[in-house]
């Protein structure tokens, strides 16, 4: 362990010393993005292009651009942090971007963002989410995310709702509304499932968008029934189930999720969940909880790690009757967790959770600390980093209620491939010192792609080439 920081050290102290060639570090930079990609995904126009094209039944000889090529100038535009969909033609129409455009989709320019948009109005949203369920899919295949599995075996997804666009008058028949005094609101939500891991990566592996149906075009949108987030809930596991009926899955959810159909559903597909748990939710699990306690004292434990010291305490087998008199067999964990604050005074904060794995000595800290309390990471490294880092999620990238889930989508990919490239050893070996921020990462592959110029042997070697790319370990 020592040999490799003095290695690491010395690799760092190198790197400062020799002054970085510009068009090197292009050429660098430009093979992580896009081998990263075709490791992983294989080739760009293939893994983009299999979708139906819609408008192979209008006017086939007016396209120009082909499918992939205009879902790839959308990554980009999300890689890139452009902002905006204007910023395609203003930003990326290079040299290089348009050779690369002829290697990989044989076409002769960069499409402009109308055209992209144009494509998004009629796009099917089902099949765009065949191509992010897809990504993460290979993740699983590849044993990228082997692991991260809890406790050996359980692929950990968070699943939790963010807002996308509001608005202040009804955008589309589908809007939520919510009125606050005399002041309405309309909006567009989304549940996400997502692959969380403890080192901090988080993938999509599927999206429900939370919308109202349009029912009944004689009923405004306040006299008709609100779609919301645990309705959306039941739709997205039905779905992740016919998708994915095999793969052991691991839900951690907010309290909200803390009642009996959720129980049941978790039940029939034989998924493991862990649900935020508050004193005044299923008041006889709490009571029995306590009670148990009381009764068998063996049942806690502690741990200290540094200025962290953690206490637990669980109960299991604790039945619990719903209001559908369906009966559920449930565990409960507490975990009081104390560190100091920035003030240096301690701070103790207590969390709970009912579950339906029994735990146990050997269990207790991995089920609190990375199927419990990483539900947050879909929030921070998820929600977050999609809507302050330059992402841009609640920009309205269109006024079309297709083409709005669209990109939401391939951000939901864009969002991925950056995780890939940022924590991926290809990166990380060229670029010993980083870039000090993931915003950063992407200006500099902005520029790249910018001021990159590769001969198309080059090119050629670099998409061919056989590599390996690992991540840090958990």
């Amino acid at each position: 362990m020592e040999e490799t920081k003095i290695a690491y050290r010395n690799n760092r102290r190198r790197a400062k010393a020799i002054p970085q060639d510009p068009a090197r570090e292009h050429k660098e930079i430009i093979q992580a993005f896009l081998k990263t990609f075709t490791h992983f995904f294989g080739p760009i126009g293939k893994r983009l292009g299999k979708l139906s094209d819609p408008r192979r039944h209008e006017r086939p000889e007016d396209v120009d651009y082909c499918l992939g090529s205009l879902l790839f100038t959308s990554l980009l535009m999300f890689i890139c942090r452009l902002g905006a969909r204007r910023q395609v033609r203003l930003v990326l129409h290079t040299v290089f971007l348009i050779n690369t455009f002829k290697q990989l989709f044989g076409v002769n320019d960069v499409p402009h963002g109308d055209t992209m948009n144009d494509l998004f109005l009629k796009l099917s949203v089902g099949q765009v989410q065949q191509i992010v369920t897809g990504m993460t899919e290979t993740l699983i295949d590849k044993k990228v995310l082997y692991p991260y599995r809890l406790l050996e075996r359980y692929y950990v997804v968070a699943i939790d709702a963010t807002g996308m666009l509001t608005y202040d008058y009804p955008h589309c028949p589908y809007c939520l509304s919510k009125t606050h005094g005399n002041k309405t609101l309309y909006y567009h939500h989304v549940l996400e499932g997502k692959i969380v891991t403890p080192t901090g990566m988080v993938f999509s592996l599927m999206s429900e968008f939370i919308e109202n149906p349009e029912d009944d075009p004689t009923k405004s949108l306040e006299q008709r029934k609100q779609d919301c987030e645990l309705k959306a809930f039941y739709r997205l596991a039905a779905r992740l189930h016919e998708r994915l009926p095999r793969l052991p899955l691991f839900l951690t959810m907010d309290g909200l999720y803390a009642v009996g159909p959720v129980f049941r559903i978790c039940e029939d597909y034989g998924w493991k969940f862990m649900i935020c748990l508050s004193d005044d939710q299923l008041s006889s699990v709490n009571e029995e909880f306590e009670a148990l306690c009381i009764a068998a004292p063996e049942n806690q434990s502690s741990y200290v790690s540094g200025e962290v010291r953690q206490e637990f305490r669980w109960a299991n087998n604790i039945l619990y009757t719903d209001s559908q008199r369906q009966e559920h067999s449930v565990s409960v964990l507490e975990c009081m967790d104390t560190h100091p604050d920035k003030h240096g005074e301690q701070k103790t904060t207590k969390f709970k959770w009912v579950s339906n794995v029994s735990v146990d000595h050997g269990n207790v800290r991995q089920l609190a600390n990375e199927g419990g309390r990483i539900r947050w990471k879909i929030e921070n490294e998820g929600f977050n980093v999609q809507k302050t880092g330059g992402y841009n999620l609640e920009h309205a990238y269109s006024n079309d209620e297709n083409a709005i889930k669209i990109y939401y989508l391939m951000l939901q990919i864009a969002h991925m491939l950056m995780q890939l490239i940022a924590k991926g050893s290809l990166l990380r070996k060229k670029f010993p010192r980083g870039f000090g921020s993931v915003k950063n990462l992407a200006f500099r592959i902005l520029e790249a792609l910018r001021n990159a110029t590769l001969t198309d042997e080059e090119y050629q070697a670099m998409t061919e080439q056989r590599i390996q790319i690992r991540f840090v370990p958990p």
